[in-house]
């Protein structure tokens, strides 16, 4: 810790103070020991098998969550090493840690559910009454309490403040706001929003939600960043995007100025086959349009991550917003997208009553592993059941969920042998 320390004055012993005592790395910081332990996790390889944009197995070429996550790391990474060459506030012992801010984009999806933001919907629906579920939550979850065998005390990976704020996009509880349909944690996560926040008085915060550490700030442009254009090239490959529909969809938009140049630009990357290249260097420019600001807020007397801002030219803003509109329109409003969502939804539903009767209602029957099985019995009331069962089902991937179906409903699927 020391070493770390005295190579980067940038952090102090409140960023890197972890939920309980961590016995210090001889070779590894410890924002690098938290990448890896992200790396090394269940939870992040089974990413490679669940819903970015299109189902998972229906092409060979687009991204899943795992390779989504690669990228939004990759881009955060440069980020980092730009504003560290670039800002007149940081120096070469004085500086954004690149190992934080990709061990937290790596993190950004770690608990999104099977069937992409629809299955995040219909879980939510279904977990309403126990505290509701939402993907970044669950991602908060994981990296505390569930993945990585820690202490006696805890279980999880037992992470460093700063890398629990870097990942704590919302910070708005559940009960705070309960029509809320995502952008909160769980309201047992309370003590983790203590924690991270310590002595900072919430009365000076006008909006939780938007209250954001420098690094969570980087690594959510790097999300916007490759959701948007690396997305948007998925889409033109699978087909979605055709040169009529888009050409259309302009014309009846009424762009104009750099707008135009936008949808232009989009035209002709599909007329010519070219998007892969031609969007892929413009992460680079995505990338060179961030700059640092100074801030005043709350919490900039305890850490530079609150004393540091990013900002992200809003004309590259706007192109971004334009892109992600377009996305949303032809591509996540298509019939055969929702059609894909409805089966997700009716498959997650299923799940969720078959476990439910077992281990809320109590029929006595063990339908989760024994693992689950056992620490979700040792719960005393209904919402805490229902937490372990949730994080079950949001933990399995697409096909695993589909074979789990099955097995609960198809009479002809399943058999004493299947191990899923």
């Amino acid at each position: 810790m020391v070493r770390h320390l005295a190579e980067n004055r940038f952090y102090n012993h409140f960023d890197l103070e972890s939920l309980d005592r961590r016995e210090p790395d001889e070779y590894r910081t410890v924002f690098q020991t938290d990448r890896d332990r992200i790396i090394y996790s269940s939870a992040f390889r089974r990413l490679q098998a669940k819903t970015q944009v299109f189902l998972s197995g229906e092409f060979d070429f687009y991204r899943t969550r795992l390779t989504h996550s690669l990228e939004v790391a990759q881009i955060g990474r440069s980020i980092s090493s730009f504003l560290k060459q670039t800002s007149p506030f940081l120096k070469e012992d004085f500086f954004i840690d690149p190992d934080l801010v990709e061990g937290v984009c790596l993190t950004h999806d770690l608990g999104h559910s099977p069937f992409g933001h629809a299955g995040e919907r219909t879980l939510h629906q279904l977990m309403k009454p126990f505290g509701g579920f939402e993907g970044n939550a669950q991602s908060l979850r994981l990296i505390t309490e569930t993945i990585y065998p820690g202490s006696d005390a805890r279980r999880g990976m037992n992470p460093s403040r700063a890398f629990i704020d870097g990942i704590l996009k919302y910070k708005r509880l559940f009960r705070e706001k309960p029509e809320a349909l995502h952008q909160f944690i769980y309201d047992e996560q309370k003590a983790l929003r203590t924690f991270v926040l310590s002595d900072t008085d919430f009365s000076e915060i006008e909006d939780l939600n938007h209250f954001r550490s420098l690094e969570c700030e980087i690594m959510d442009w790097a999300d916007d960043t490759a959701y948007c254009l690396n997305d948007l090239v998925d889409s033109m490959n699978a087909g979605f995007l055709r040169f009529e529909r888009v050409k259309l969809w302009a014309e009846h938009q009424n762009l104009e100025g750099h707008l135009a140049q936008h949808a232009e630009a989009i035209l002709s990357a599909i007329r010519d086959g070219k998007a892969e290249a031609r969007f892929g260097k413009k992460i680079g420019s995505f990338i060179r349009c961030c700059s640092l600001t100074e801030r005043s807020a709350p919490g900039s007397l305890n850490t530079n991550r609150y004393r540091f801002g990013l900002f992200v030219d809003p004309a590259v803003r706007a192109e971004a917003n334009f892109y992600k509109r377009l996305s949303q329109e032809l591509v996540f409003d298509h019939s055969q997208l929702h059609q894909m969502e409805r089966k997700g939804r009716v498959i997650l539903e299923g799940i969720f009553e078959a476990f439910s009767e077992s281990y809320l209602n109590g029929d006595g029957l063990r339908l989760m592993p024994e693992s689950f099985d056992r620490i979700i019995r040792l719960k005393e009331d209904r919402r805490a059941r229902a937490r372990v069962l949730c994080d079950y089902i949001a933990g399995m991937t697409d096909g695993f969920a589909i074979r789990t179906y099955k097995r609960l409903y198809d009479p002809d699927f399943g058999s004493l042998l299947d191990l899923g």
